[in-house]
């Protein structure tokens, strides 16, 4: 396969799976840990609680946020030919602006949005690489 249309579906496919595994967990996180009075799909209500909420509640946006950088930048480092770090950390890079926007639109408490602005994207994304890189060379 050409490697320019490999890295291109490289991005697609860590962009793609990492999504789908953020939002299963968010998700579950809805299942495990519903808000009393709110539906999830109504962001005007869901950004109205959100400073008024336990920690408990953001266990699992934490979780779909750093797992799903994770899991999308080994998914663009095992397909990508080369530059393996640097696909991996451009999916990192998407997450994070994802990332932003989101805390632009749903006002969390400020030690989770810096600790996931923080921790969940750019450090799995670059521990994602690692991993595909590893996996690559045993192979």
């Amino acid at each position: 396969m050409n490697p320019i249309i490999r890295n291109i579906l490289a991005v697609i496919a860590g962009w793609l799976i990492g999504s789908v595994i953020n939002l299963s967990l968010i998700k579950i996180g809805h299942g495990a840990f519903p808000i009393e009075g709110i539906d999830p799909n109504d962001m005007e209500a869901l950004a109205n609680v959100m400073p008024t909420l336990d920690f408990k509640y953001f266990i699992f946006p934490f979780l779909a946020h750093a797992l799903g950088t994770l899991i999308g930048a080994v998914i663009a480092g095992l397909i990508a030919t080369n530059h393996k770090m640097k696909f991996a950390l451009g999916i990192g890079v998407l997450f994070l602006i994802g990332g932003v926007l989101a805390s632009l639109m749903l006002p969390a408490p400020t030690w989770f949005v810096v600790t996931d602005l923080a921790f969940a994207y750019i450090p799995m994304a670059w521990i994602g690489g690692k991993l595909a890189i590893i996996k690559k060379s045993k192979n």
